[in-house]
């Protein structure tokens, strides 16, 4: 089944000298990674304390003739290529920006880099991806962006999708790690050279299709393979068993007690010990090299600390996790505080990063003299912080471990209204400031962040409710919100004719369909919106559901009220209201 596996380099499997294509086959799936697989891919890379492994991929020898050289299509692995691809052809095109800063060997570098990504003798990309979704076209028109010798093809909506995203989202993450790190620009992209080529692949060769796929379901069906948290819970109990500290069933409750806390989720529990020890670092038995707990170094840190004091750190984690539970929202209380439904919006606002050092507070709350009612302004003003941040990108999501352990450096010596002072001035020297958050908030903000987009809206909408109109807007069903992001003037192609007349013609509606459909102006929320697609605006706004209910713009919430007496919808209205909204949103998440 099996012709060879072997782990190698990427400059290897990627080799400047070698004749190896790797192509994705038709039947596989479109590229569909998203920001968040971009952005750990990206700290993965950079925080790695060697050569970060990337995982497997499952290929088949498809060479039908040799002087065209070694083609494997690739069954198993092709987000990953492609989006490794990505990376490297971003940091291509900020070297070729700076070519004549580089000396004679970085120059020689940047020629391999691209010969890496496009093969000399004949200019063809070293992965080629299939065609669906215009994936091959918007790969090539990439590649030609980053200044690499291949012929694209731009296609409607092509900055929009995902493959010139992803480019996008590397190119100034490049850019940002300079900035936040005081490096040059090059400095930044050879960093992230150095780490991409140097992190490794297994790669799985087979001798056939069926092969293939009989692999690829076995490594998939099988099981996954022990987490960090398992290898940490293992580690636990076999010491408390073989020190004789607790028997295996005393140890294995321990353990128990703390998930039961975080939840099943076991991104929660790996981000929950990560963050204990960073908040708590200074109180915790020394661990060389490691200055901040991160996903490659976490069992290590753990395995020293348990090897040091078990009891004391497994009493103090189970602790610990039930502050972290509490913030986290873990459960869903009937009753909640005014501060519960803090660390709801924060959680909403998806500041999870910041629950390191809300966990340290609460922890030391008494010591610190903070009352509930302080650390509610705390979570709220992190609540901003992150609306801001999740929106601009900065700072850097591998920054903000940081951030916080210098932030809990910088309070613990302070007193009550001290420390929320000290918090909001640690926050205002990394935010993003009101103009640059204007100016997100002015453009495509769908395109931009999704979330964020939704959790703004629904937070204007519930700021003007009364006991007597609130409404859940975070309700689900079947695992999907009843009510979400509504474009008023449709988002998806072929716009009916009644948008075209009002906008002024087919080739007008087109243009101020792709100039504005994203845009905050143009989003509302709405229960229930496939119901209202492609319809006409007075068919939106006037929309009923089988009980005689308005689910359109008439639903009763404030943000649809100037909707819901509008007989018509252009680029001049959306134009209006998305400078409204940029300034309610603006003052509704202030930076103080």
């Amino acid at each position: 089944m099996i012709k060879s596996a072997n782990q190698y380099p990427v400059h290897t499997l990627f080799s400047h000298e070698g004749n190896v294509l790797y192509r994705i086959p038709p039947y596989q799936r479109e590229y569909s990674w998203y920001k968040a697989q971009w952005e750990n891919l990206f700290e993965d890379l950079i925080e790695a304390d060697g050569a970060h492994f990337l995982g497997t991929i499952i290929t088949l020898d498809q060479t039908t003739d040799t002087l065209e050289g070694n083609i494997l299509h690739v069954v198993d692995g092709q987000q990953r290529l492609t989006t490794l691809t990505l990376l490297l052809a971003a940091v291509y095109s900020v070297l070729k920006e700076h070519i004549d800063e580089l000396d004679d060997d970085t120059r020689t570098d940047v020629t391999n880099l691209g010969r890496q990504l496009v093969r000399k003798a004949d200019q063809q990309p070293r992965v080629t991806p299939q065609k669906q979704g215009h994936n091959l076209f918007d790969y090539l028109k990439t590649l030609e962006d980053a200044g690499l010798p291949v012929e694209g093809e731009w296609k409607p909506y092509y900055p929009s999708r995902r493959i010139a995203k992803c480019y996008r989202y590397f190119r100034s993450a490049i850019l940002k790690l300079a900035e936040t790190e005081g490096l040059t620009e090059t400095k930044a992209a050879l960093r992230v050279h150095e780490a991409a080529l140097r992190a490794v692949i297994v790669k799985i060769e087979v001798a056939s299709h069926a092969d293939a796929f009989v692999l690829f379901e076995s490594l998939n069906n099988r099981g996954m393979p022990l987490s960090p948290v398992d290898l940490i819970k293992n580690h636990l109990l076999a010491e408390s068993e073989k020190r004789q500290i607790m028997n295996v069933d005393q140890a294995f409750k321990h353990w128990n007690d703390m998930l039961t806390s975080l939840g099943d989720s076991y991104s929660t529990q790996e981000r929950f010990l990560r963050h204990y020890y960073n908040a708590f670092k200074t109180e915790l038995p020394d661990v060389p090299n490691a200055s901040v707990a991160t996903k490659s170094n976490l069992i290590r840190i753990y395995e020293k600390l348990l090897e040091q004091d078990l009891k004391k750190v497994v009493d103090a984690l189970v602790e610990a996790s039930k502050i972290y539970g509490r913030i986290n929202c873990v459960v869903e209380l009937d009753q909640p505080t005014s501060l519960d439904r803090a660390f709801q919006r924060l959680m909403r606002a998806q500041g999870a990063p910041s629950y390191v050092l809300l966990m340290w507070l609460m922890t030391k709350q008494e010591e610190l003299e903070l009352c509930d009612t302080q650390i509610e302004a705390v979570a709220d003003r992190l609540t901003s912080f992150f609306v801001r941040r999740n929106l601009t990108g900065y700072p850097p999501t591998y920054a903000l471990a940081k951030l916080f352990m210098t932030t809990i450096d910088a309070v613990s010596d302070a007193r009550g209204d001290d420390v929320l002072k000290l918090v909001g001035e640690k926050l205002n020297a990394v935010s993003a400031s009101d103009e640059e958050f204007r100016a997100r908030l002015l453009g495509r903000i769908y395109e931009e962040n999704t979330d964020v987009a939704r959790f703004v809206l629904t937070t204007l909408a519930e700021d003007a409710m009364t006991k007597e109109t609130k409404v859940d807007l975070w309700r689900q069903e079947k695992n999907h919100f009843v009510w979400t992001i509504e474009h008023i003037l449709p988002q998806g192609e072929n716009l009916p004719a009644a948008w075209q007349e009002m906008l002024g013609g087919k080739e007008v509606a087109a243009q101020v369909q792709e100039e504005h459909r994203h845009r905050l102006g143009n989003l509302t929320v709405t229960a229930y919106n496939s119901n209202l697609g492609n319809k006409s605006f007075i068919e939106k706004r006037d929309r009923r559901d089988s009980k005689g209910r308005y689910i359109g713009y008439k639903n009763g919430l404030s943000l649809n009220a100037e909707l819901a007496a509008r007989e018509s919808w252009t680029a001049d209205n959306i134009e209006a209201r998305t400078k409204v909204l940029a300034e309610r949103v603006i003052e509704r998440f202030p930076l103080a």
